[in-house]
């Protein structure tokens, strides 16, 4: 039922866009140069960003994709109309590279969705009608977790990615994203400490208290999207490796998450798929509401972690999002995944996921992101099991506090205990508090030193595997991330 559901999403995407007519065009209306999806019928104020809002007319030249501004400088000398004309161009350019309908603050992780109001962190740059949008992270730390199971070391979490949107004519738009990750380099195959995480494998062994090091390349994926109407649009995506319509927006793109090093526990129940090798999805978007489908790569990656995995295209998932207001973005998900685990071959799941996510730009250098989720893995031999997480960030200025708060169900074969323990289910509670102060800011690169203490609460049960103190982890680590992506900057790529 799925994959009929997944094929007419599909063929609808496919024969809009085969139909679509050029939209016509509007009448003059009021729009941000930072935020063009801010559009009001009188003159103001952004409500995202204060920037006065700029009076724009579009040109209805055949196959011109230019937007003049018009106020009272048109009637000042022309190289000030042409400044004028710039700048309205370059807002233009700030849209989605997955689905030109969609602003690029609504970009998350795959096709999924942030809210609108989300701050941008990166580098962009204006290749003439093309756009190249360079972000991404790193977390050179100490960290230390403790119990029997714990461990200490020095590793370095990190990713960098790349967007890239080339316009093909007024209405249609081609997208390349590549993402990549150098945690090998710092963390071996076994992965970082994290107690209680659990998920793929180590020499031919489940990996348990560890956090595997993600690929080397994971996303390398293709868009084609077309806008039929001011509201309506499509878009077709491939990636391999790419990432499904399922779950929130992986950890690392969330800015409830951008602060935090770690994955979260409940990662294999809500967004791990972020690394798929195999992915083809469709989706169509009206105003506000999308919904999309997948047909994907069930199994999980490999541990040879630089090389690029069969594709087998065997599993599917459907997704809605809907971001009612700038501030929020939801989704539903659920999706087969046919033998995630190489070591469980026979063994398949099903995984639904529900989220909701609110940002809050509290002043110029100030903002507030929470995110909750709720993801649920049906598995052929464990059955259900849930999992729940809220987490937040607030920044202002140089200061970052943050927080996650987690329950995870997790099965006596999934934490790799023995005997009659192996198949009972066991609630695990997690809560991490952090702190950062940027060294540097708004500079091009923020470089910030920060601490994070997590406190871990487990059944009694399990004392005799990991000792019976209560279980903590602390960390200090720099985060180094590119600045928030503002005006002044944008302004200096068209220089």
């Amino acid at each position: 039922m799925l994959k009929k559901f997944l094929t007419l999403i599909l063929i609808v995407t496919i024969g809009s866009a085969l139909l679509a007519q050029t939209p016509k065009l509007e009448a003059t209306q009021y729009t941000c140069v930072m935020h063009p999806e801010v559009v009001r019928d009188h003159p103001g104020k952004c409500p995202k960003c204060g920037i006065e809002l700029v009076p724009i007319k579009q040109s209805n030249t055949k196959h011109s994709t230019k937007v003049e501004a018009v106020d009272s400088t048109a009637r000042e000398p022309m190289h000030h109309h042409h400044m004028e004309e710039g700048h309205a161009m370059h807002e233009m350019k700030m849209q989605s590279s997955v689905n030109l309908a969609d602003p690029m603050s609504r970009e998350g992780s795959g096709t999924s969705w942030l809210p609108d109001s989300s701050p941008m962190y990166g580098r962009m740059f204006m290749l003439g009608q093309d756009m190249l949008m360079l972000h991404g992270a790193a977390f050179p730390r100490y960290t230390n977790v403790s119990s029997r199971r714990g461990d200490d070391r020095i590793d370095a979490p990190n990713w960098l990615m790349g967007m890239f949107s080339h316009p093909l004519g007024d209405s249609a738009q081609l997208g390349v994203r590549l993402m990549m990750s150098l945690d090998l380099l710092t963390e071996g195959g076994r992965g970082y400490p994290l107690l209680f995480q659990s998920g793929e494998s180590w020499h031919d062994q489940p990996l348990h208290d560890r956090q595997h090091p993600h690929d080397l390349f994971s996303e390398l994926s293709l868009t084609y999207s077309q806008k039929f109407t001011p509201d309506f649009s499509g878009y077709i995506y491939f990636g391999y490796p790419g990432e499904p319509a399922l779950g929130p927006p992986t950890f690392m793109h969330r800015i409830s998450a951008l602060d935090d090093p770690d994955a979260p526990l409940g990662h294999h129940w809500q967004d791990s798929s972020h690394v798929t090798f195999g992915v083809a999805t469709a989706g169509l978007v009206w105003h506000t509401v999308k919904i999309e489908g997948s047909v994907f790569t069930g199994r999980e990656p490999d541990e040879d972690r630089y090389d690029f995995d069969r594709p087998r295209f065997d599993s599917a998932s459907g997704r809605i999002s809907w971001n009612p207001t700038p501030d929020l973005a939801l989704q539903f998900s659920h999706g087969y995944l046919k033998s995630p685990e190489g070591l469980e071959p026979t063994a398949n799941r099903h995984r639904t996921t529900a989220s909701i996510i609110y940002n809050k730009v509290l002043g110029h250098d100030a903002n507030w992101a929470t995110t909750f989720v709720w993801g649920q893995n049906d598995d052929t031999h464990e059955g259900k099991t849930q999992s729940f997480l809220l987490e937040s960030d607030l920044q202002h200025g140089r200061d970052t506090f943050y927080t996650r708060l987690e329950r995870v169900e997790k099965s006596g074969h999934e934490l790799v205990l023995s005997g009659s323990d192996l198949e009972k289910i066991f609630p695990i509670y997690s809560a991490s508090f952090g702190y950062v102060r940027d060294l540097s800011h708004g500079t091009g690169i923020d470089i910030g030193l920060g601490g994070q203490f997590t406190i871990d609460e487990r059944p009694g049960e399990l004392g005799r595997y990991y000792g019976n103190e209560i279980g903590y982890g602390f960390q200090v680590f720099l985060r180094i991330r590119p600045s928030r992506h503002a005006h002044g900057e944008m302004m200096e790529t068209m220089k």
